[in-house]
């Protein structure tokens, strides 16, 4: 109990970042309007406020694998809690676009660094049997951040007026604050300690987590998996040999969630609704129930992840993003304005989506990587997963304007059909087996 007590604990601290990373995500959803109207912006300049953190989403998540490599994965969680706080403060204070967008892409930075190391963190913490529930809290707290951002947007909306956008984006320093003097209460990742000639650190830190029965195994099977650790990974030995098409599926479940159009609706929600006629306090209430539906099945995907298994749960998700991505399409074809066609279809897209990609993309892909390469692959997946991102968050402004609803959705809805097909075909299972177990049966070495 006490040991379960402990991982319990330092997960949910490590998952802070997680949380971060939701609430930046969905905060400029609240702000666009004002922002828009304040820095006079067209749609292309405003897909660039919001997509220009993904700018730094992408050096932080590129970044983050091979700086945690040889710095460690707490430290370099301290340094994203900074420029969490650093973002938070400056955007609040912009009186000038380009000031607004460099704090942005500040932000973005740790946004990409958190997203890649937090659930790598969990991960190299986690006993093999619960591994996808406790890495799918990382993804409890991302949808949390989002929910809480979206009822202190309507607040602030309320309370500010014109100037509550700064208000909004201010507000994530202090989160931010809590995650840099929390994570001085975990421990650096055994796995990162073992890699770096530190066994004694890592016997301590596993005997903390699982014990003293399962120790010696425990550092066993992670000798077995860091063998040959002294080569420097190159960026070529991704893709060599049995780890060419780990990597390969690893960026391509990145991208796929992202290319769903998942931060199409979390970054434009309002956007979204007042194309279907809403007013933009109406707009900013639907979005509470878009983050409370997220949170919601979010809590189905950890109960599910461990019993169902990876595959089933990516199966299933693929085909309720394609129905409701396809009936929010046909939404939008109507005359006088989409209605509640539209909530609803977004609503069962985030169910869809919550209880199944969101949580699991990021389990699996922490989990198919080798010890070895962990990571500078899970950077290589990640600056593609925010590429795609920036891909989306950039031009759906301008395609919803000028091509329309029905377009714009009926395009996620084909990608998610084709993540069907690629699950189907190419991912693996990895539910209920060690890190290094995982590694044996993928054959990457």
């Amino acid at each position: 109990m006490k040991h379960q007590t402990y991982i319990y604990t330092i997960t949910f601290i490590a998952a802070l970042g997680g949380f971060l990373f939701g609430f930046d995500t969905a905060v400029i959803s609240g702000a666009n309007p004002f922002i828009q109207k304040y820095f006079n912006l067209d749609e292309l300049a405003l897909g660039w406020a919001v997509s220009s953190v993904i700018v730094g989403c992408i050096i932080g998540a590129f970044s983050a694998g091979f700086v945690s490599d040889l710095f460690g994965r707490k430290k370099v969680l301290l340094v994203t809690a900074v420029l969490f706080t650093f973002s938070a403060v400056g955007t609040a204070l912009a009186t000038n676009f380009t000031f607004f967008v460099l704090a942005r892409i500040l932000g973005g930075i740790g946004v990409g660094a958190a997203s890649a190391l937090s659930p790598t963190y969990i991960a190299e913490i986690s006993p093999a049997d619960r591994r996808g529930r406790l890495v799918s809290i990382n993804q409890l707290t991302i949808v949390i951040g989002i929910l809480v951002v979206y009822f202190t947007n309507l607040l602030f909306a309320e309370s500010f007026g014109d100037d509550s956008w700064r208000y909004m984006l201010g507000s994530e320093a202090i989160p931010a604050v809590l995650f840099f003097g929390l994570l001085f209460f975990i421990p650096e990742s055994p796995r990162w300690l073992f890699k770096n000639h530190q066994e004694a650190k890592a016997r301590e830190v596993l005997r903390k987590l699982e014990g003293d029965g399962h120790i010696a195994e425990e550092m066993s099977e992670i000798e077995e998996s860091l063998k040959g650790e002294q080569e420097k990974v190159a960026f070529a030995d991704l893709f060599k040999g049995g780890m060419a098409k780990i990597t390969v599926i690893g960026i391509v479940l990145a991208m796929l969630q992202q290319l769903v159009g998942i931060n199409a609706i979390i970054y434009y929600a309002p956007t979204i609704f007042e194309s279907a006629g809403a007013g933009l306090e109406s707009a900013l209430r639907q979005t509470v129930a878009i983050g409370g539906t997220n949170l919601l099945f979010t809590f189905v995907a950890i109960n599910l992840v461990d019993r169902w298994g990876r595959k089933p749960l990516l199966l299933a998700g693929s085909v309720g993003m394609t129905l409701s991505l396809s009936f929010l399409s046909f939404s939008f074809l109507g005359d006088g304005g989409a209605g509640y066609g539209v909530l609803f279809s977004i609503l069962g897209y985030i169910a869809s989506f919550a209880a199944t990609h969101a949580a699991v993309m990021w389990v699996l892909v922490s989990e198919i990587f080798p010890n070895k390469y962990r990571g500078s692959a899970m950077s290589v997946a990640l600056f593609m997963h925010w590429s795609a991102t920036y891909l989306v968050t950039q031009t759906f402004p301008w395609m919803l304007a000028n091509k329309g609803g029905a377009f714009s959705f009926g395009i996620f809805a084909v990608v998610a059909a084709l993540s069907l097909v690629f699950v189907w075909f190419f991912v693996p299972e990895t539910k209920g087996k060690s890190l290094e177990q995982i590694e044996k049966e993928l054959q990457i070495n």
